[in-house]
């Protein structure tokens, strides 16, 4: 079916407002402020998903309708750092994804490790860039949007992943599913079949398949089982009379950190497989291959994306003589291990300090061109779909 562009995102908007004017929640708003708030160009098509009182009250103060330097130098700084996470390292990666599904029969173990580390990266680095690119745009014209990500990559367990990714989906879906449906202030089992449901919700707005049914369900499973096996406290939600299960705050020793954080990765992986596969059986049939095929040899198209050019012949150059595709391979895997430094030791959009500064203007201006020229080719943002 040909839908509009982004219809979820800009439709969950609207159903905020809808369900918080039945409430009496939204202060009169005119015409003109809705349909601002409902076209506000920065966040249409990719979110992030925007309340009403988030944005509105924003639009109504004149103080912001006063062109502001700084603002402006932070948005376009902001803006160019979503950009290069798009242009120079998603759209890498998703050359390295597109060949790997296209050809999954014909992948080796060592190819389908590289198409599944590739795409939780591209996943990440084009949904987190575009929401950057949002906030950056919004941040020029003076208005500040939520933050949707808190490297999310960073979490120690699967309900950790889901406060640090995609957050205003995570907040639409607590505040107008969860919530009403009873949230946690039944007995175990029904919070356990609420959680349940809201992650089926979430899997059914990125698409009717039967791939994001499953995903958004064992999401969920994951998500009770950690609660079941953490234990259950409850904590006063809004005025009282909501509760919500939240982990027990213990001392944790580092390596254990580490390892916890190291299997969660490891979870969001496979089920990000799930999420892009096809079909659920071309899901199953890639981990089967991943995990019971002896293929280590690595296919050149597989890695061809992280080719660094020149380097072959410099290689050369030197008297050795290694084949085209190892050379690629081993930039692949330098390339993976980069994305997997910047989202676990870099600060996120919303920690970083900017600084109207020289050194600033010339890396922000530096780093724009290289994105332009680097703009070739069609590129695609995965979430448009959703």
């Amino acid at each position: 079916m040909l839908l509009p562009l982004g219809i979820s995102f800009f439709t969950f908007q609207q159903l905020s407002f809808v369900i918080d004017s039945y409430r009496g929640e939204t202060c009169g708003y005119g015409l003109i402020e809705y349909a601002l708030f409902v076209s506000f160009f920065p966040q249409l098509v990719a979110g992030p998903i925007v309340l009403h009182s988030e944005l509105v009250p924003q639009l109504r103060d004149t103080k912001r309708r006063t062109p502001d330097y700084e603002n402006l130098s932070t948005g376009l700084m902001m803006f160019t750092l979503g950009l290069s996470k798009k242009v120079l390292i998603a759209d890498v990666l998703g050359r390295c994804v597109t060949w790997g599904f296209a050809n999954t029969e014909g992948a080796s173990a060592t190819d389908l490790l590289f198409v599944m580390f590739s795409y939780t990266f591209q996943i990440y680095f084009d949904f987190s860039g575009y929401s950057d690119m949002a906030t950056g745009l919004a941040r020029m014209f003076n208005l500040a949007l939520p933050q949707n990500f808190n490297s999310p990559y960073k979490a120690v367990t699967i309900t950790d992943f889901w406060t640090r990714w995609h957050m205003t989906l995570t907040r639409f879906l607590r505040k107008y599913v969860y919530f009403p449906l009873g949230g946690s202030r039944g007995d175990f089992f029904v919070t356990y079949r609420n959680i349940l449901i809201v992650f089926l919700v979430s899997g059914l707005w990125h698409g009717a398949n039967w791939t994001f049914v499953l995903w958004g369900l064992l999401h969920g499973i994951c998500q009770v089982v950690e609660r079941f096996f953490v234990g259950r406290t409850s904590e006063s939600e809004g005025t009282g009379t909501q509760t919500h299960f939240q982990e027990k705050r213990v001392s944790v020793p580092v390596p254990l950190t580490h390892l916890r954080r190291a299997a969660t990765f490891l979870i969001v992986n496979v089920l990000w497989l799930l999420f892009r596969a096809d079909s659920v059986s071309q899901w199953a049939f890639i981990l089967n291959r991943m995990v019971n095929s002896r293929d280590v040899y690595i296919h050149e198209d597989a890695v061809r994306a992280f080719k660094v050019p020149g380097l072959v012949s410099a290689v050369y150059g030197t008297g050795l003589w290694y084949p085209q595709r190892k050379i690629y391979a081993i930039c692949g895997l330098v390339f993976l291990v980069m994305c997997l430094l910047i989202c676990l030791l870099t600060k996120n959009n919303f920690e970083r300090e900017y600084r109207m500064e020289k050194k600033s203007l010339v890396w922000c201006a530096g780093l724009m061109v290289l994105c332009l020229i680097s703009l070739s080719t069609v590129s695609v943002f995965l979430y448009f779909n959703f």
